[in-house]
């Protein structure tokens, strides 16, 4: 682990030694690349959205009004990244979805169903509200709290309580209506 806080890594930044950056980036790049996977799906796309949101980041960080906390600003910028992603591919529409292969006569445990069953929920969640993914998948796949979701996100519990739920309604009647 690196003796440098976050802070103290930003100030040398900021200071004129940029090599320095390299140290947010081994501290974050795991964690970002994670939640970048779970948005968007795939791992060449997760791995150059946060190669460019730590570019982004790099460019930008001078505007960081809290030093301590950069892990989750440069969080919001790829959140930020992995929103305008997905609402570019929303311009698919509910009727494009691929049909889905016939379960009958399978058996439940097979490998072939739960496979079939991840494409369902993978298709289901590409086509919810970007907000509304990014909150489901940060509840309910990464286990997060409400109050480490709104430090990330800057947004309200309340509010994200409420994307959650609009998320999950929403997956269900995406899955009932393509079972």
């Amino acid at each position: 682990m690196d003796p440098l806080t976050d802070a103290q890594a930003v100030r040398a930044v900021l200071e004129g030694q940029p090599e320095m950056y390299a140290v947010l980036v081994r501290r974050y790049q795991d964690v970002l690349f994670a939640h970048a996977v779970r948005m968007v799906g795939g791992r060449d796309e997760a791995a150059d959205m946060v190669q460019r949101s730590f570019v982004r980041g790099f460019t930008r960080l001078g505007s960081c009004r809290n030093p301590e906390h950069v892990g989750g600003w440069l969080f919001r910028i790829l959140a930020n990244e992995c929103r305008d992603r997905l609402r570019a591919r929303r311009e698919l529409s509910l009727e494009t979805l691929p049909p889905l292969p016939d379960r009958a006569g399978r058996d439940p445990d097979d490998d072939a169903h739960t496979e079939e069953l991840r494409a369902r929920l993978d298709a289901a969640l590409d086509r919810l509200e970007p907000e509304q993914r990014e909150a489901f998948v940060m509840k309910h796949v990464e286990g997060r709290s409400y109050e480490e979701m709104s430090t990330l996100l800057g947004a309200t519990v309340g509010a994200l309580k409420m994307r959650v739920h609009r998320a999950r309604e929403g997956l269900q009647h995406l899955l009932e209506v393509y079972r």
